[in-house]
């Protein structure tokens, strides 16, 4: 999926197990997916997970993780990675990885039509909470910049995409959120990326919310990407009235979820089948929900 992305196996995570972690070197150890765009995952026994960056960007992630996720799981309503061990580079790997306890769970399907009141209500909830917590010392998020610093990117996917989506459709939903009054609070906590490969759920509820590697202060709207990502149209009036957005959050959160379908869109087209196709939902969903009667 990435240029220079180490090649990693289940022989490979022994090596590393035995080397760094003699204590779990007799586990077994498989594969999880293969979708995930910044760590190759495997599950260690029946209670680990091992997760190894794809690029020298994700695996910078991992001390932000390490320090940060303890302090922010009391204040949260699910549950999220709790780091066992911090691995360094070793055994032909380049990177610094990690050794998480495992999660039980699937991820939802994008835009599954059934029941979602109870999903987009548990989403709130998270949400509501992490942007309550004290942002104090907290870095910025990955996704920090405001709207209008991506406007060069978005401009530049829309062109490449021209074949592909209704670019002017598109452009103009863009240029709208651009208009949007700015946030009038402070920074606050944000996932950034909350996406159907970033969180678990059983029986239609959330169980937790995964992958922190975006996190830190930010716009809210950012947060406000679930409601595309992850939920139908039938939904998202349930999440929006619960996360008490106004409508220049919600147009920013539009924006939010636009400009990274088409960035995903664009990258991952060739390379990812999971995340171009995600993407392509992202954005009809937008389109859609955008679009005036016939």
């Amino acid at each position: 999926m990435h240029a220079d992305e180490p090649r990693t196996d289940a022989s490979l995570v022994h090596r590393l197990i035995a080397a760094q972690f003699p204590q779990w070197s007799g586990l077994p150890v498989e594969r999880v997916g293969a979708a995930g765009t910044a760590n190759a995952m495997y599950r260690l026994g029946d209670d680990l997970v091992v997760r190894l960056p794809r690029t020298a960007g994700s695996a910078d992630d991992i001390a932000g993780e390490h320090h940060w996720l303890p302090r922010l799981a009391p204040s949260l309503p699910v549950a999220i990675p709790v780091p066992l061990g911090a691995g360094v580079p070793g055994e032909g790997y380049p990177h610094p990885w990690s050794v998480y306890g495992w999660l039980d769970g699937s991820c939802p399907v994008v835009g599954d039509t059934a029941e979602a009141a109870p999903l987009a209500r548990d989403l709130a909830r998270f949400v509501t909470a992490l942007h309550r917590i004290d942002p104090t010392d907290a870095p910025p998020s990955y996704r920090s910049e405001t709207l209008a610093a991506r406007n060069s990117a978005v401009r530049g996917a829309l062109a490449d995409l021209r074949t592909e989506i209704d670019t002017a459709a598109a452009a103009e939903i863009w240029e709208t959120a651009l208009r949007a009054p700015a946030p009038t609070g402070p920074p606050v906590w944000i996932h950034a990326d909350l996406q159907p490969g970033n969180m678990l759920t059983a029986d239609g509820r959330l169980t937790a919310v995964i992958d922190f590697g975006c996190l830190g202060l930010g716009d809210p709207a950012v947060d406000l990407i679930v409601a595309w990502y992850v939920l139908p149209a039938a939904a998202r009036d349930t999440f929006r009235a619960a996360v008490e957005a106004d409508d220049a959050a919600w147009t920013r959160g539009v924006g939010w979820a636009l400009s990274i379908a088409l960035m995903e869109l664009q990258y991952y087209r060739e390379t990812n089948a999971f995340m171009a196709d995600t993407a392509r939902h992202v954005i009809a969903e937008i389109l859609a929900g955008h679009r005036p009667p016939a």
